[in-house]
């Protein structure tokens, strides 16, 4: 069998990804062993970050409901619990924009939490 030359895979294989490593500093977009290196790396951090986003996104949500709760004399917790046993059915995405945006509507809801927890 004949020998193959494996200059046209390699030079497409180098191009592929030298083209992912476009914009990075230094020679990690210019030599094919350094931004290998870098876009496996970069690829591995996209791949968590897409997980821990959503994690950070939830604390941020409970940061911005345990302040408006607060403003309203209970914890977070505590609103939570009332609106359970109130049977208000809103999740922390949505509870969080309303303490932002929409303090009235949030104010209601903290009243309607604050009489179940204390009945």
């Amino acid at each position: 069998m004949a020998r193959v030359k494996g200059g046209f895979t390699t030079r497409r294989r180098h191009k592929k990804v030298l083209k992912l490593a476009k914009g990075y500093f230094g020679s990690k977009h210019r030599i094919f062993r350094t931004a290998n290196e870098q876009v496996m790396k970069s690829l591995l951090y996209a791949y968590r970050d897409r997980r821990n986003k959503k994690r950070d996104f939830r604390r941020l949500w409970i940061v911005r409901i345990n302040a408006a709760a607060r403003m309203n004399g209970m914890s977070y917790s505590k609103m939570m619990h009332g609106l359970k046993l109130a049977g208000v059915d809103i999740n922390r995405k949505m509870l969080a924009e309303l303490a932002v945006n929409d303090i009235n509507a949030f104010n209601s809801l903290a009243t309607v939490a604050k009489e179940k927890v204390n009945a």
